[in-house]
């Protein structure tokens, strides 16, 4: 356990539905690996009885179990982020607890680490999820890869292998809000993607609402490309080259037709869609305003409440 091959890292927040089946695929999975292993367990101030469940499970396999527990619900990347600091392997492995991504599909990752590879993704084959996250996933990627330059087939799928360089770079970082998969994209220097299976929901409902997944796409955007800045001050300067030719325009109108009324209505659609813009261009900027602002509260990111994990003698 004190420098073991792989390591797992699995967020949990209220999966005490889907945890017992957990269990019982996982450890099969990595004992039939043939590797050292530990598997760290981070419950994100979970509402039911996964802290128990988590604990009794701890209490069952001691020698390669790991539970870190959070003082309250912070997040999944954070929660990610509080495994990373902890795990002591060479190989690290990030899986989500609702079964959706199989245990058994591991060892097609660390295979691929074992070609020399520092960072694997996955892309999930045929996806379960409903049709509307499957065409607002395609559409963000493509958003996301054309602002960001990050290449990621597959950002949703939280199923991927790290190298220790790669955890410790991670780890390294002092930033307060992050997504995980890019982060480690932009320190991999060898990295690489494989097809993996996609299962429906073991049990319990996803914990990302369409509001929380825009939300991790905008920020994973404004955390990694200030592209959008850059193109609505573009788009501003074109706004504005065409307001003054507009105007010139109507001045011009005035002194050929006389005054009018008739074209107010019109004036006033205009006069809207330019403050949509304005505010929106706040909204923006307010955005990276705000990460400056929590960046700069040096408040820890995340709060330990216990580890269980076996004293070593």
């Amino acid at each position: 356990m004190n420098h073991p091959e792989v390591s797992v890292v699995i967020p949990v927040y209220n999966e005490a539905a889907s945890l017992p089946a957990l269990f019982a695929r996982l450890y099969p999975a990595l004992d039939a690996l043939s590797r050292s292993y530990e598997v760290i367990f981070v419950n994100d101030g979970s509402r039911d009885c996964s802290a128990a469940l988590l604990r009794e499970q701890f209490e069952r396999r001691p020698d390669v179990t790991r539970v870190i527990l959070l003082n309250g619900n912070f997040g999944q990347h954070l929660a990610i982020m509080a495994g990373f600091e902890h795990c002591r392997g060479e190989k690290i492995v990030t899986l989500d607890a609702d079964l959706q991504n199989p245990p058994e599909e591991i060892g097609k990752l660390l295979a691929r680490m074992d070609e020399g590879y520092d960072y694997v993704g996955s892309i999930r084959r045929q996806r379960k999820d409903s049709a509307w996250r499957r065409w607002a996933s395609r559409a963000m990627n493509r958003l996301r890869e054309r602002i960001t330059h990050v290449k990621m087939t597959d950002q949703g799928c939280m199923l991927r292998a790290y190298s220790r360089q790669i955890i410790d770079l991670i780890n390294g970082t002092s930033e307060v809000n992050t997504f995980i998969p890019a982060l480690a994209y932009t320190f991999a220097h060898h990295p690489t993607e494989v097809v993996v299976e996609h299962e429906e929901r073991a049990a319990g409902q996803s914990k990302y609402s369409l509001y929380k997944l825009i939300r991790l796409n905008f920020d994973l955007m404004t955390a990694f490309s200030i592209v959008p800045l850059q193109m609505f001050s573009l788009f501003g300067i074109a706004v504005s080259i065409l307001s003054a030719a507009f105007f010139v325009f109507l001045v011009i109108r005035r002194l050929i037709v006389g005054p009018e009324a008739e074209g107010l209505f019109t004036l006033f659609a205009i006069l809207f869609f330019l403050i949509g813009i304005v505010l929106f261009g706040i909204g923006l900027l307010g955005e990276y305003v705000g990460r400056i602002y929590q960046q700069v509260r040096t408040r820890p990111r995340y709060l330990i409440q216990a580890v269980l994990e076996r004293s070593e003698a």
